[in-house]
């Protein structure tokens, strides 16, 4: 549970932070007074002041803001509040915060591939991990075991040895196997797991690392981060087409996603949160009132017009948005505890 929790603060912790320091630096940059930058919400937990704005960690950590002067409609305005700046610096600092949920990943991929290498799966059928009392490791076959055969059928790759297992559950495989330059052997019995609707005996295939110098690896981690956002992308518009079911998840669900991440490791912890950090800039892009994407709509609206949309007008749309999201979160959480 503990790890969960950390897990999560840290996910959620970093992809706010990015994603307001976005707002927070073209704020800035194009003469905007920014009173507050806060990550969490809720009562104030740390604050200092520097400069004109306050910096400050809530008691909640799941979410953070931007006080920006002159974007709530009540403020009054003067020279360097946001309603007094250009069209076109509005729109930059409305785009920046998910403009940097997609350079965060470029960030973590970079790092990962950089420090860790790049591990390809193997092809030879050599065990990886050997998940605990699961068939294999309670069969006593063990990470580096090179699988030679199953029933007497010799075994050639990877692929020919999972092929056999995941049609195998209920049935006993005598498995041969090399061990430290000795030939060995040993029973299972596959169980069949729901969730990838096979039968499965707990173990992984071994992985080849590569190591790529620091150019390299930001170029590998532009193009992956590229080749991510394109297929959420492609996920999402056969989504909305009904081609593909939506399998919703709530901050709960994350949280609990982020807790079994952990349990691997912290590199895919990272990753899990550079995944999240594109899905949260694609969301967020959204034409939909409340979000950054009905935010830049509405301005795009004043362009056109040539003067901003009542306040009035932008107030209920933005309630009507919050209220959208409000029903879509609880529908993901009620699906989180159903889970």
């Amino acid at each position: 549970m503990l790890l969960t929790i950390v897990s999560a603060v840290f996910v959620f912790g970093l992809l706010v932070l990015f994603h307001e320091l976005g707002h927070f630096i073209t704020a800035k940059m194009t003469g905007m007074r920014v009173d507050e930058f806060a990550i969490g919400f809720g009562p104030k937990l740390v604050g200092i002041k520097y400069g004109e704005t306050s910096y400050s960690i809530r008691v909640f950590p799941l979410g953070g803001f931007n006080k920006i002067a002159g974007m709530d409609p009540e403020d009054e305005p003067d020279e360097r509040s946001y309603s007094s700046k250009p069209v076109w610096a509005r729109m930059i600092v409305i785009l920046a915060g998910s403009v940097m949920n997609f350079i965060l990943p470029i960030l973590l991929f970079l790092g990962i591939y950089f420090f860790s290498g790049i591990h390809t799966p193997s092809v030879d059928p050599t065990l990886g991990e050997v998940m605990a009392h699961k068939p294999a490791a309670e069969a006593g076959l063990k990470q580096g075991d090179r699988i030679l055969k199953i029933d007497d059928q010799a075994i050639d790759s990877w692929q020919q040895f999972v092929e056999i297992v995941q049609v195998s559950d209920g049935k006993v495989l005598k498995i041969d196997f090399k061990r430290d330059g000795n030939q060995l052997a040993t029973s299972l019995i596959p169980e069949y797991d729901d969730t990838a609707k096979r039968a499965m005996i707990g173990v992984v295939s071994s992985v080849t690392t590569y190591q790529p110098g620091f150019f390299e690896a930001g170029v590998l981690a532009v193009k992956n981060t590229g080749f991510v956002t394109y297929k959420m992308i492609e996920t999402l518009g056969s989504i909305i087409m009904g081609k593909t079911a939506a399998d919703l998840a709530g901050p709960l669900g994350v949280a609990q996603m982020a807790g079994e991440v952990a349990q691997i490791g912290f590199v895919p912890l990272l990753q899990f949160a550079a995944f999240l950090s594109i899905n949260l800039g694609i969301i967020n892009l959204f034409p939909i009132p409340a979000l950054d994407g009905g935010h830049f709509i509405t301005l795009l609206i004043e362009a056109v017009r040539g003067k901003p949309l009542q306040p009035k007008a932008i107030q209920y749309a933005q309630i009507i948005g919050f209220a959208l999201l409000m029903a879509l979160m609880i529908f993901a959480t009620l699906n989180d505890i159903t889970r």
